[in-house]
């Protein structure tokens, strides 16, 4: 017999269906119909007849037909939602979609594998996963480990030796001593009762990326996870059902107990859970129409899975992978920007940075010279005025590879704790196998991750600080030699006006959010964790920073595009003006004043995606073959040739470069 779950103002219902021929506004008004029959008030309708609906299946947000059979427009077991005239309007309305859904709105499931033994994962990896490029398997060598580790908690249960955690009550409570007959109840009721974050959950991106990142950590062999536990882990994870996480309630010490607690929430069928299926729903719908059975929780277990600074690390690693991103392509912005205001690239001499030899500013000083070196790119622009009397430029664009450079070694520092972090076990007790015994001290604190995140806010946002002063000198015609606000018919029409407003706005508030979270602490549960991190704050802050610093770079980049409509015909050397032909596949130019926002979007999506550093990047690369004692050293950051080839991007032969 078909069963239907259905989503109806925030309730789940499952709804038989005994005749196949039914249609979808039968399932409808039957769902309507149970959902007023379990409200005191009747959901404030009379009846059924006085509700008007709109059915439609929760993957994808399809619209249904209410005259389709059932058979015909639903799979058995489908999820679907039922969305009541006037509720979309309603504070009381819940959709059954996450922020950010549009990204799995042709989710496909994936083929290829990552192998995770607890110690090799990258950054790049745990973006690929948040992504939902691969499914997950443990190595053997893993798996040895994992059970070595649980045969120590076995002995320990059945020897009735008191450790804390495992036959203890948790923080003030470790003195506790609990009976053998409680310990499965012991965990079930640390996961609910840590389960109170609030906030805005996870969109599914980051929500794989947790739940991965916590599957390597298990796979170490030091959490005391049994090994069917964990595969029942990895089996929700592959099927992408996943949890409601709050992104708000970690303190960063001991670990980020509340959000790992809304992630072992949903893997014991309780509370909400995700997936491209079934919006969402209760998670033991969720797992049901997946074939998954909730986790039945071990002594143990629960703290196993709740226990570490796997949300501020995979926040971190996301944020670390953006930042990489855009500073890279920060470089090929601000020189487009110098080509349009008329600058000098003597500023990129090799001997100058070489006195300096910082390996950030030495690889931004090299990247501007592949970009603008007129005699291996000729450039019309630069020879219009390359007998001019100015001697050199403003900071903003002179500087460039001593600002530029230390973001870049900033990411690289950052990099390195997060990547460390990544492959770490941070439970407590710690369960030595080799030992016999478990130890318990202090990995879950999140210092590093915070502090380093911190870090990293600080350093990237100068990206967009220095590129908000280069908006103003391509906006101010005093300063660029070109129309008021990069626009003909000033006056008529205001150009680039407000744009400019909009990312001082962002510079300003990036200066509230770069104040460090990591300086303050303080004391939790009845001071037996009289210090925190206060890591999940760094880490969603450095995120938000780095989402303004693409969209100021954004701005300027459609900015220096408009600026190269008045210096027409004359054209930049050819790698910027591939780069301009690329915004102009998405942003016609500015001939009079238009709606902007869609625009500045338009652009900011070509940065995160990469677009700019992809049609670059060939030249760059190339450039450096070429001049290769002058291009070292080369920063931990510099796109690598390897990326390259993955890449397959090649250079048209045709090119003269």
């Amino acid at each position: 017999m078909p069963r239907y779950t259905v989503h109806v103002r925030g309730e789940w219902l499952a709804v038989p269906c005994l005749d196949a021929q039914l249609t979808v506004g039968w399932l409808g008004r039957e769902a309507v119909r149970r959902y007023i029959k379990n409200k005191p008030d009747n959901g404030g309708f009379a009846s059924v007849g006085d509700v008007r609906f709109l059915v439609r299946r929760c993957k994808g947000l399809g619209l249904l037909d209410n005259e389709d059979l059932l058979e015909v427009a639903l799979e058995d077991n489908e999820f679907v939602e039922v969305v009541i005239e006037g509720d979309t309007m309603s504070p009381d309305f819940i959709p059954s979609q996450p922020e950010g859904v549009y990204l799995y709105s042709k989710y496909r499931e994936p083929e290829k594998y990552i192998a995770l033994d607890g110690d090799s994962l990258t950054t790049e990896d745990l973006v690929g996963l948040g992504k939902g490029h691969y499914k997950i398997k443990l190595t053997p060598t893993a798996e040895k480990k994992v059970q070595k580790s649980r045969e120590v908690i076995d002995s320990i249960v059945k020897e009735k030796t008191v450790v804390y955690g495992i036959t203890t009550g948790f923080g003030k409570f470790a003195r506790t001593v609990i009976p053998t007959s409680k310990l499965e109840e012991l965990q079930f009721n640390l996961v609910r009762s840590h389960s109170s974050g609030v906030g805005k959950p996870l969109i599914p991106e980051r929500c794989r990326m947790l739940l991965a990142l916590r599957i390597n950590v298990l796979a170490k062999g030091y959490s005391g996870i049994s090994l069917e536990t964990l595969k029942q882990v990895i089996k929700v994870f592959n099927a992408s059902c996943l949890p409601y996480i709050p992104e708000k309630g970690t303190v960063g010490a001991s670990g980020d107990l509340a959000p790992l607690s809304h992630l072992a929430l949903g893997l014991i069928g309780e509370g909400k859970m995700w997936s491209p299926k079934s919006g969402w729903a209760d998670a033991k719908y969720v797992l049901e129409a997946h074939g998954l059975k909730p986790v039945v929780l071990k002594p143990k277990e629960g703290l196993a899975l709740i226990n570490g600074t796997q949300m501020i690390t995979s926040l971190g690693c996301e944020a670390v992978e953006r930042a990489s991103a855009i500073a890279r392509q920060a470089d090929i912005v601000a020189a487009l920007t110098l080509e349009v205001l008329k600058g000098t690239t003597k500023a990129f001499d090799t001997d100058i940075h070489a006195v300096r030899p910082h390996r950030g500013q030495i690889e931004v000083a090299f990247r501007f010279r592949s970009l603008l070196d007129s005699d291996h790119h000729p450039s019309e622009i630069a020879e219009s005025h390359r007998f001019c009397d100015r001697v050199q430029d403003a900071y903003t664009l002179r500087c460039c590879p001593q600002v530029h450079g230390v973001v870049n070694d900033t990411i690289a520092f950052v990099k390195n704790i997060i990547t460390t972090e990544l492959n770490s076990a941070t439970d407590n007790p710690m369960v030595f196998a080799s030992r016999g015994e478990t130890v318990s001290g202090g990995n879950f604190h999140g210092e590093y991750p915070a502090k380093a995140l911190d870090y990293l806010a600080i350093g990237v946002h100068e990206l967009a600080a220095i590129s908000e002063r280069r908006i103003e000198r391509l906006c101010n015609p005093s300063l660029s030699e070109l129309p008021a606000f990069l626009v003909a018919e000033g006056g008529l029409n205001s150009g680039f006006m407000i744009a400019h407003c909009t990312a001082a706005a962002l510079v300003s508030e990036n200066k509230a959010l770069c104040h460090p979270s990591s300086v303050d602490s303080l004391s939790t549960s009845a001071a037996t964790e009289d210090h925190v991190s206060m890591g999940g704050w760094a880490a969603r802050k450095a995120l938000r920073v780095i989402e303004h610093v693409e969209q100021v770079l954004a701005i300027e980049l459609l900015a220096a595009c408009q600026g190269i409509e008045f210096l027409r015909p004359l054209k930049t050397t050819t790698p910027l003006e591939k780069v301009y032909d690329l915004v102009r596949s998405v942003v016609r130019p500015w001939i009079k004043d238009r709606f902007m926002a869609p625009d500045i979007e338009a652009a900011h999506r070509l940065l995160v995606e990469q677009k700019v550093w992809e049609v670059a990047a060939p030249y760059i690369e190339k450039y450096r073959i070429e001049h290769i004692p002058e291009s070292r050293p080369v920063s931990p950051t510099a796109f690598s040739l390897e990326f390259l080839q993955r890449k397959s991007t090649k250079i048209p032969e045709s090119e003269d470069l």
